[in-house]
């Protein structure tokens, strides 16, 4: 994506609108470049992540990580986890990759684009310009979103435009310069 005026739509954008939730990170600065832990080649980790509780209803969480500029006219998804129980408002470090230490009991991890159940870090093509990677936690109304762990990122998302109660995300980029 090599023209930044011309950005693609957030996954989220087209979906009714709903309260902030505030979410924050030890690894993320919300506009800043995304670190290498969260790079393919050089991480792959899941970064940590926090939010503020959900707003009254709140029965769960989901977390995703998309890229919006991904050159396949769908964008990729990196990270989709949902069924997070209510009372978790905090994933550590690494909880989407590995052995899923400090995943919550409960939680499940569908499909991402690398086909994998896991965090898949950034990997932009070189020379394709700055990617924006949008880490979203969405508070929802159900314990169990109603989708397995085979679901495609695309149904989960689907369940999340009807289910959300509120949102909130912060988005980093990254480029593969190549060197």
């Amino acid at each position: 994506m090599s023209d930044p005026t011309n950005r693609r739509p957030l996954p989220h954008d087209f979906h009714p609108p709903v309260p902030e939730l505030a979410v924050n990170s030890q690894d993320l600065t919300d506009g800043g470049i995304l670190p290498d832990a969260q790079v393919y080649a050089k991480g792959n980790s899941s970064p940590q992540l926090s939010w503020s509780a959900g707003p009254a209803g709140t029965r769960g969480y989901a977390v995703t990580c998309y890229d919006p500029d991904a050159p396949t006219g769908s964008g990729f998804w990196h990270w989709t986890v949902f069924d997070i129980p209510a009372g978790v408002t905090e994933l550590p470090a690494g909880a989407g990759t590995g052995t899923f230490e400090g995943l919550p009991e409960g939680a499940l991890q569908a499909r991402n684009d690398y086909g994998g159940r896991d965090f898949g870090g950034a990997a932009p093509p070189p020379g394709d310009g700055p990617h924006r990677y949008v880490f979203t936690v969405y508070a929802v109304d159900r314990e169990k979103l109603g989708p397995d762990a085979d679901a495609s990122p695309a149904l989960v998302g689907f369940h999340l435009r009807f289910h959300a109660l509120a949102r909130g995300r912060l988005i980093a980029t990254y480029e593969n310069t190549g060197e």
